[in-house]
């Protein structure tokens, strides 16, 4: 199935059904009068996030979606039917933004959440309504009012708890294979990944997180170079990043420093996440190369690269424990420094606790 995650979508709420204008006609009814119906209301357009969606390739095809008009009103008091509405149904973490891509809709970040776009346009009142003592026989009802109808863009930012980063080719994709039973591209040429991958890190029964996987950046990213930074959105909702850098490349730090470079530079507090470091495909160094590189990249960033290879698996499991303790740590909420939850003072309570 392709991937798309950010479209372009046209919607319209329905009319409401006019009123009728009608008059009662019946043998041996001694008073007549008007009797005519009111019209039924427009649908609404609804956005709905439900699982089992990764994508939002249902849009590629279709893109103008329009809700029921109402039933006209009819005689004998005959009221017409309300319109079907549309419910559109997205992946969960999909943001629904203004034709302009920067006023914030709705961002439908669980399940089951359901947010009404547009309403319908009400019926109108039958000749019915209309009726007094002055005027008796009202020989005019009201249309329907017109729905609404505007332009609304799409944009996925995939649900992970830890995001893998790093320039192309670093074993980003070789590490989620190795971690998760994701099966992205994996080949013995030098390629990049075009689409964000998800794996689930089943560490134990307790010990779980989604790990997501997106195209390498380059230099120059942020300028739009390469496939630019389109796919970091996808990383904005993780608790921290997995930063891999190739140990087998001539100059580990600048590989480094490119890719942070380019987190800062596109904001969206991803310069600002907890990034855990790490030496990766450290099976084909030797001891000497190992600590030469490893003390040349502790240097630069300030903290020391975790020593790890996707493809034997070493160090692999401390480096995903380390990354489960900052999804958990974020899980937990605000924390004092003895690492206990804060008390919220105004409501006077703290996390429910067993």
């Amino acid at each position: 199935m392709k991937f798309l995650d950010q479209c372009k979508i046209y919607i319209r709420s329905g009319d409401g059904g006019g009123g009728a204008v009608s008059f009662r006609r019946e043998k041996f009814i001694e008073y007549g009068g008007p009797d005519g119906g009111d019209g039924g209301r427009g649908g609404d357009v609804w956005i709905e996030a439900v699982d089992g969606l990764n994508t939002l390739i249902d849009y590629r095809y279709q893109q103008h979606f329009k809700a029921q008009t109402g039933t006209h009103g009819m005689g004998r008091n005959r009221h017409g039917a309300a319109g079907a509405d549309v419910v559109l149904k997205v992946p969960v973490g999909t943001e629904v933004l203004e034709d302009d891509k920067e006023t914030l809709i709705a961002d439908l970040d669980h399940a089951g959440m359901r947010v009404k776009l547009l309403s319908g346009g009400n019926g109108g009142w039958g000749n019915d309504r209309f009726k007094g003592p002055v005027n008796q026989a009202p020989r005019h009802a009201n249309p329907g009012q017109p729905g609404e109808e505007k332009a609304i863009w799409l944009r996925l930012k995939l649900i992970a708890d830890v995001g893998l980063v790093g320039l192309p080719n670093a074993g980003k994709s070789t590490f989620l294979a190795a971690v998760s039973a994701a099966t992205p591209k994996i080949a013995d040429y030098p390629f990049t990944t075009l689409t964000p991958n998800l794996g689930v890190v089943d560490l134990s029964t307790n010990e779980r997180f989604v790990l997501a996987d997106v195209p390498g950046l380059i230099e120059g990213a942020s300028e739009g170079a390469g496939l630019g930074v389109r796919f970091l959105g996808h990383l904005e909702r993780t608790a921290a990043l997995i930063h891999l850098v190739d140990a087998t490349q001539d100059d580990p730090v600048e590989a480094w420093r490119t890719i942070r470079g380019e987190l800062e530079a596109y904001g969206e507090g991803l310069g600002d996440k907890p990034e855990l470091l790490a030496l990766n495909k450290v099976d084909a160094l030797t001891p000497e190369d190992r600590a030469e590189k490893a003390a040349l990249l502790e240097a630069a960033a300030g903290v020391k690269p975790a020593l790890i290879s996707g493809v034997s698996g070493e160090g692999v499991r401390e480096l995903l424990r380390a990354a489960f303790q900052r999804v958990r740590a974020r899980d937990a909420g605000p924390q004092d420094e003895d690492g206990e939850p804060l008390i919220d003072k105004d409501r006077g309570e703290g996390p429910w606790r067993p």
